[in-house]
C-alpha cells in the first residue's frame, strides 16, 4: 500500500482562489480524478468534496444530490453547517458537477452494509471500496429516500465536522494557543483569553495544510443548533421571484434553438412499418422529419410547430404479442400464474416457522386477493431534454435524478469519451423516479446526432407521457391468514408477483403472527415498461398488507387499532406511532352516519407512519375528509420540511387511491391526459394534520417516500367502516359502495 498522507483520510486543497475544498480522499488509482488534479499533490485522488469556503465568507455545501421540489438539498446544507458551525445566512448549496468526481458512496454503504462501523485506521480503505463501487454504478442518484439519511448523516455531517476541526487547527496554528481553547460560531473563530477572532476564510488556506482523523468528532443531539429546526429552505426564493431554472427552461445563450416533438408507438416493442409526412413536411416551421424506429421526431424552429406537425403525422406499426391484449387479459394471467404456483410456488423472500401446519390447526383462515393497476408518474413538468453537440463534445440541460447515468447512456449513443460530455443539470418539476431514466438523454441525443448543427431541445407532450412512458407495474397479491381461538394470529401465507424494490417491502417481521411464509412470482411478463414509482414496491404492499391485517382484525372481532397494538408487542416504536396516530383522530368516538375511520401502519425507508383517514360515504363515493399522520423517522433533521414531504406523500398516494389506473386496450394505453389521468385537485384535498416523533436520532429514514403507501389502506379500510363494503381493488373511484 502507498503510504497515506495528511490528506489521504479527509483531504483537503485549495480551489478557485482562497476557497477551501473538504472532502474524502482515497487511495491511489481510483478512476474519479479531476478533482485529484486540482486539490491533491501527486499521488492523491480528492473525491466527494463536500464543502467550499468563498473569500466573502459563504459557504457552499455540494452535494451529491439534485433538487425536484423535495428540499432535500437545503436540509444536507443544514446537516454540514450545524457540524461546522456556519453561518445560515451566509450558506449555499449546490448540485454537484456530473463530471464523475461525485458519486454516493454513503448511499452504497447503507444498501449494500448499513451496520459496518469499522476502526479509523479501516475506514479509509473501507471508503475507497465503496467509493469505487458507487463509481461502477454510476451511483449519483436522487431517489429511494436515501439522501438525508445517507449522504446528509455519512457525508455532509463528517464534511462538516471536518472542516471545522481543519479551520480550529489553522488558527491555532497562527494564534499559537491550544486548539481546545478556541470556539467556533456563525462562520467565526475565537480566542476568548487573548481576544481574538477571525471569519472562517482567513483561515481556508492554512485550513488545507492541516491532517485530520478519518473520523472526526460529530455532535450529538443535545449540542445540534441547526439540525432538527425548520431552517429556511434555500431553493424557495428563486422559486417565488421565478430565478429558478428546470429543464424546460433551459436556453443555449447566442444561439439559435431547435426543437424536437415525438411520437412513439402505441404498443411497447412495436416499431414504424411505414409513415405518411407529407402534411407534416409542408407545415411551417418544419426542417425535417425523422423515422427512428420505436419513434418519430419532427425538428422545427419552435415547439409548437414541431407538436402540430407530429399530430399531422400518420404511422402505421409493426404488430406485436400484446396487440391485442386489454385490462381483464392482462389480470387473467396474473390469476393463471398465482394459480399454477399453488401453496408454494414461486421464490421464498421471508420464511418463519411452518405456515402450512398452522393454518391448518387454525380456527379461522381468511383469505383475500388485491389487485392494483398500473400508474403514471405524471410529473407536472413534461419530459424534456437539450442537447448541443459540437467539436466532439455533447452538452446537455435537464433535470434528472440520475445524471452520471444520463451521462452514460449519452455517451453510448455518441460514440463519445465520459469527459466529452456535459450534463448541466436543472431543478425538476417533479420526478418521482421517472426522472431517474435516462430515455430522454437517449431520444435527445439521437435525433441531434442526426439533424446536426445548433442546440436542440426536446419536449414530451402530455400525451406522449402518459401513454408512452415506463410505469408502476399492475399486480396481484394473495394471502392466507390464520387465527386462533381467541383471534389471535398465528400464520401469515402472501404470495404475489413481481418483487422489485425494496427487497423488504412485502416484510411484516414487526407484527408478531405467528408462523410467516412470503413468495414472489417474477417470471410472467407485463405488457408494460416498468419503472420506479415513489415508494416503489411499498406503495402496493402497503395497501396488501394493511388491508389484509383489517381484514384479520375483522375476523377476529377486534376494533383495528387495538388488533394491530396485540402483534406489536415486541416493536415499541411501532406501537407509540400507531397509539399516538390514533389519539390525534379520536379513534373510537363516534362518527355520522355514512362516516367512516380507517386506520394503517406501514414503516418504508426506515420510517414509521401511521395513518387515520376519514371518509365521507354519505354520496356513494369516497369523500376524504381529514387525513392524521403520524411518523417516526428516527430524527427529524427539518421538521417543516418532512411535514411536508408527509403531506406531498400522502396527495400523491391519494391521487393513486381514489383515481390513478393505466388501463390497456389492444396492447396500448387508454389514458392520454389530466382529463383520463385524474389527480386529487384542491377541492378534493383532505385536512392534513401531521406529527413528527424522533425515536431513534442514531437510526434515522427518509421522508420522501414513506408518506405515499399507508394512505392507500387506510381510505380502503375507512369504507368498509362506512359501508361494510371490503375494497380490494384500486383505483377506488368508479366502484360502487353502499351506505
Amino acid at each position: 500500500m502507498n503510504k497515506w498522507s495528511r490528506r489521504a483520510f479527509i483531504g483537503a486543497g485549495v480551489a478557485g482562489g482562497a476557497a477551501l475544498v473538504v472532502g474524502v480522499a482515497i487511495r491511489p488509482g481510483n478512476p474519479v480524478d479531476s478533482l485529484a488534479k486540482d486539490a491533491a499533490v501527486e499521488g492523491e485522488q480528492l473525491i466527494n468534496a463536500w464543502v467550499k469556503i468563498g473569500e466573502d465568507n459563504v459557504v457552499t455545501a455540494i452535494t451529491p444530490h439534485t433538487e425536484m421540489g423535495q428540499g432535500a438539498l437545503s436540509t444536507l446544507a443544514q446537516m454540514l453547517a450545524d457540524e461546522m458551525d456556519a453561518d445560515w445566512d451566509k450558506v449555499e448549496v449546490m448540485s454537484a458537477p456530473a463530471n464523475g468526481d461525485y458519486v454516493s458512496s454513503e448511499m452504497a454503504r447503507l444498501f449494500v452494509a448499513p451496520d459496518l462501523d469499522v476502526g479509523a485506521w479501516l475506514e479509509p480503505t473501507v471508503d475507497g471500496v465503496f467509493k469505487n463501487l458507487s463509481y461502477m454504478m454510476d451511483l449519483y442518484l436522487t431517489g429511494g429516500s436515501f439522501s438525508i439519511r445517507s449522504t446528509g448523516q455519512r457525508g455532509m455531517r463528517v464534511a462538516g465536522a471536518a472542516a471545522r476541526e481543519m479551520l480550529v487547527a489553522a488558527a491555532a496554528d497562527a494564534w499559537d494557543v491550544p486548539a481546545g481553547e478556541i470556539t467556533t460560531e456563525k462562520s467565526r473563530l475565537y480566542h476568548k483569553a487573548s481576544g481574538k477572532s477571525a471569519d472562517y476564510a482567513d483561515f481556508a488556506v492554512a485550513a488545507a495544510d492541516q491532517s485530520l482523523p478519518a473520523k472526526p468528532t460529530l455532535k450529538t443531539v443535545d449540542e445540534f443548533k441547526l439540525m432538527g429546526t425548520s431552517a429556511q429552505r434555500l431553493d424557495i426564493p428563486s422559486k417565488v421571484n421565478g430565478t429558478a431554472q428546470y429543464g424546460i427552461d433551459a436556453t443555449v445563450p447566442g444561439q439559435k434553438m431547435k426543437y424536437a416533438a415525438v411520437l412513439s408507438s402505441p404498443v411497447p416493442g412495436a416499431v414504424a412499418d411505414s409513415m405518411d409526412d407529407a402534411e407534416a413536411r409542408s407545415m411551417r416551421g418544419v426542417e425535417t422529419v425523422l423515422d427512428m424506429g420505436s419513434f418519430i421526431a419532427v425538428v422545427a424552429d419552435s415547439y409548437w410547430h414541431a407538436q402540430q406537425a407530429v399530430n399531422a403525422v400518420s404511422v402505421t406499426y409493426s404488430q406485436t404479442p400484446t396487440d391485442g391484449l386489454d385490462q381483464a387479459g392482462m389480470f387473467a394471467t396474473f390469476d393463471k400464474a398465482l394459480n399454477d404456483a399453488g401453496a408454494n410456488g414461486g421464490d421464498t423472500l421471508f420464511e418463519q416457522g411452518n405456515t402450512g401446519r398452522a393454518l391448518e390447526k387454525a380456527s379461522t383462515v381468511i383469505e383475500a386477493e388485491y389487485q392494483v393497476p398500473f400508474l403514471a408518474h405524471a410529473c407536472m413538468e413534461p419530459m424534456n431534454c437539450t442537447v448541443w453537440i459540437r467539436d466532439g463534445k455533447a452538452d446537455f440541460w435537464l433535470g434528472t435524478q440520475a445524471p452520471l447515468r444520463c451521462r452514460t447512456a449519452a455517451a453510448d449513443i455518441l460514440d463519445i469519451g465520459l469527459d466529452d460530455i456535459t450534463i448541466h443539470m436543472q431543478q425538476m418539476g417533479g420526478g418521482f423516479g421517472r426522472r431517474s431514466a435516462t430515455d430522454m438523454v437517449e431520444m435527445a441525443a439521437r435525433v441531434a446526432k442526426e439533424v446536426g448543427g445548433g442546440p436542440l431541445k426536446l419536449i414530451w407532450s402530455r400525451e406522449e407521457d402518459i401513454q408512452k412512458a415506463a410505469y408502476r407495474n399492475a399486480t396481484t397479491s394473495r394471502f392466507r391468514g390464520g387465527l386462533d381461538e381467541a383471534g389471535k394470529p398465528v400464520a401469515w401465507d402472501n404470495v404475489f408477483l413481481f418483487h422489485n424494490d425494496p427487497a423488504d417491502a412485502s416484510f411484516v417481521s414487526y407484527y408478531d403472527t405467528g408462523s410467516q411464509h412470503i413468495r414472489a412470482l417474477s417470471d410472467v411478463d407485463l405488457p408494460l415498461p416498468f419503472w420506479a414509482w415513489r415508494s416503489v414496491d411499498h406503495s402496493q404492499h402497503g395497501f396488501f398488507v394493511e388491508s389484509f391485517v383489517d381484514e384479520m382484525a375483522q375476523a377476529a372481532g377486534k376494533d383495528p387499532v387495538e388488533f394491530r397494538l396485540s402483534m406489536l408487542g415486541n416493536s415499541p416504536r411501532f406501537a407509540t406511532v400507531l397509539k399516538k396516530a390514533a389519539a390525534m383522530a379520536d379513534w373510537g368516538s363516534a362518527q355520522p352516519a355514512g362516516h367512516g375511520r380507517g386506520v394503517a401502519l406501514v414503516r418504508s425507508f426506515n420510517t414509521i407512519v401511521a395513518m387515520v383517514a376519514e371518509v365521507d360515504m354519505t354520496r356513494g363515493a369516497p369523500r376524504v375528509r381529514k387525513v392524521f399522520c403520524c411518523a417516526d423517522p428516527g430524527y427529524a433533521m427539518n421538521p417543516d420540511g418532512f411535514t411536508a414531504q408527509m403531506e406531498g406523500g400522502i396527495i400523491y398516494g391519494l391521487t393513486a387511491a381514489l383515481h390513478g389506473e393505466i388501463s390497456i386496450r389492444n396492447g396500448a394505453v387508454e389514458q392520454s391526459n389530466f382529463h383520463d389521468y385524474e389527480m386529487v385537485r384542491m377541492d378534493e384535498a383532505p385536512d392534513i394534520v401531521v406529527e413528527i416523533i424522533n425515536g431513534n436520532p442514531e437510526d434515522i429514514g427518509g421522508g420522501g417516500e414513506p408518506g405515499t403507501p399507508p394512505i392507500a389502506p387506510a381510505v380502503a379500510n375507512a369504507i368498509f367502516n362506512a359501508t361494510g363494503v371490503r375494497p380490494r381493488k384500486l383505483p377506488l373511484s368508479g366502484q360502487s359502495f353502499s351506505v
